[in-house]
């Protein structure tokens, strides 16, 4: 069984925390973009001061390597338009390091695609309509779609996806696009793109957004929904639970986040500053971290409904979702419909 985000097993998850090890880390290199995504988590995008230098994120790159990291995972602002990508792709692949990249498709031309097919990047492109109005209004930029939909050309244009060069559309569930998903999940999967859907984590915008908001029993019959595609259609087998759509987050036992002025976090969703990389060493603040070692001892510490599931033994639904909602990132997920004291967001 391979979890969080497709590519460890559960052994080599089971290996990495016996030996406090990561497997992946997640980085901003800048928190500027162009879009004003109506559920990001990233809430001020236009003047990031005190951001890390190119030397900064190297060493810090270097360091999730020491711990063990395979792959690292690059967020935002916006990836694309960061001025130095090309520098930073090439030193982490000098490195032989993974590298996924989460984008608006914003930079993505002829140039800049066949950079990404040349270092073997792997690719979450983000669209989360194929309506064209719908898809601008959740950017909060029009013209949206079309970037969108461009870059999705320009990368297929450049060989995506094939065996090699693995390419995911990253999309949030919410009430204006949640009719369409089981159609778009179909159309992915026919043109071999992994669909990465996903439960919005009621942070920052989504808070101040709540026409976005999903209940728990709309969510439970998508998941059902697409887990029968899925079986039905493309004779893949998973068991629906949030709040990944047919995979499993188990991130905090692996992997961390550190943010474009190098705070390091749990994840984008549990914004718990544990130190920063220009004070500490990056394996220093996560050995020493309560949050950390909380988080990797979860069936112990977990509380409530969480406690209690039946999927205790290999889920611990969205640590986001229980810190933005509750205060407590070990409370039970509130947003997760095995949750019976789950209250609609």
């Amino acid at each position: 069984m391979q979890l969080y985000n497709l590519e460890f097993t559960e052994q080599e998850i089971k290996q990495a925390v016996a030996a406090d090890r990561l497997l992946s880390m997640e980085i901003e290199f800048s928190r500027i973009c162009n879009f004003r995504c109506s559920y990001c988590y990233v809430e001020e995008k236009t003047r990031c001061t005190d951001e890390l230098s190119r030397a900064e994120i190297k060493d810090t790159i270097l360091q999730a390597k020491e711990l063990g990291a395979r792959k690292i995972i690059i967020l935002g602002g916006e990836p694309s338009i960061y001025p130095h990508l090309e520098e930073m792709l090439d030193f982490i692949d000098k490195e032989r390091l993974e590298i996924e990249m989460f984008t608006n498709g914003t930079g993505i031309d002829r140039q800049l695609a066949v950079l990404l097919a040349k270092y073997r990047i792997r690719v979450a492109l983000k669209l989360n309509s194929r309506n064209k109005e719908i898809q601008d209004r959740l950017a909060g930029k029009k013209g949206a779609y079309e970037i969108m939909t461009r870059a999705l050309a320009t990368l297929q244009e450049a060989g995506y996806p094939s065996r090699e060069l693995f390419l995911a559309i990253s999309t949030v569930i919410c009430r204006q696009n949640i009719d369409e998903l089981p159609a778009m999940w179909q159309w992915l999967r026919r043109q071999n793109i992994e669909p990465y859907f996903e439960v919005i984590t009621p942070q920052a915008n989504a808070l101040e957004n709540s026409w976005l908001m999903v209940d728990g029993g709309v969510l439970k019959a998508l998941f059902e929904r697409l887990a029968a595609i899925d079986r039905d259609e493309f004779g893949r087998h998973w068991e629906p639970q949030p709040p990944l759509v047919g995979n499993k987050c188990m991130r905090h036992q692996v992997s961390c986040l550190v943010t474009a002025t190098g705070e390091v976090m749990p994840c984008v969703g549990v914004t718990i500053p544990l130190d920063t990389i220009r004070r500490n060493r990056l394996a220093d603040i996560l050995k020493n971290s309560e949050v950390i070692n909380n988080l990797k001892n979860y069936r112990e510490m977990i509380k409530g409904e969480c406690r209690a599931c039946e999927k205790a033994a290999e889920c611990y639904g969205c640590r986001g979702a229980a810190y933005q909602l509750t205060g407590d990132y070990l409370a039970a997920d509130p947003t997760c419909w095995r949750n019976r004291t789950q209250s609609d967001p």
